[in-house]
């Protein structure tokens, strides 16, 4: 029997504050210790959903690529597929998660130093390929479509993430669903001129 759903409502302090409750806005904020206690806690707060994004616990990690977070999370067996406000479930949050502003300054400051730089984005690249493994494993809908229409594989595509691309199609990603712009990932792909992710896809087709 999964943990029961419940939602936080917490007070917003200005019009632009995330209202999250103590458990999503540690688990975005990459607070292991804290998370793990509030669980120890109250095992309900593994779903809950804070009021006004809907985001889980799961969900903030994922937006933040916070891995150890995640990992603690589905061996507590956190449930996959609940969606947000917008629809989206942790997949969606997963395979837009590549390089942080902050990894960016890193990678263009270490740039002269090319092995640093290089190893930096090879280690974010397999954290976000570890990231999506441990969601597909868990059992999460690779198919499920957001409020735009729009699966991982369309978001995995804009964002041009190849890493993530032939782990979808793996998990049978269907590359033939429309979002409401009447797109489908390949035609994303053409359209910002992704040639390899178009291969990858006219390959899986």
């Amino acid at each position: 029997m999964s943990p029961t759903t419940i939602f936080w409502k917490a007070p917003r302090t200005t019009a632009s504050a995330k209202c999250f409750g103590p458990i999503c806005q540690a688990a975005y904020n990459n607070d292991y210790n804290k998370v793990h206690l509030l669980l120890e806690r109250n095992s309900d707060y593994l779903n809950v959903q804070d009021s006004c994004s809907g985001d889980t616990p799961l969900i903030c990690a994922c937006r933040q690529g916070n891995n150890r977070i995640v990992n603690y999370l589905l061996r507590k067996h956190a449930d996959v597929n609940l969606r947000n406000k917008k629809d989206r479930t942790c997949l969606h949050y997963a395979v837009r998660k590549r390089f942080t502003f902050l990894d960016y300054v890193l990678i263009i400051i270490l740039m002269p130093v090319l092995l640093i730089g290089y190893l930096l984005m090879v280690s974010k690249t397999k954290q976000n390929e570890h990231l999506v493994k441990m969601l597909l494993r868990a059992g999460v809908d690779v198919n499920a479509t957001d409020s735009s229409g729009s699966t991982a594989l369309h978001y995995a595509c804009e964002m041009k993430n190849q890493a993530v691309i032939p782990l979808l199609l793996e998990a049978q990603a269907d590359p033939s669903v429309k979002n409401q712009d009447g797109e489908t990932p390949l035609d994303i792909a053409r359209r910002l001129q992704f040639h390899n992710i178009e291969s990858m896809i006219r390959k899986d087709s």
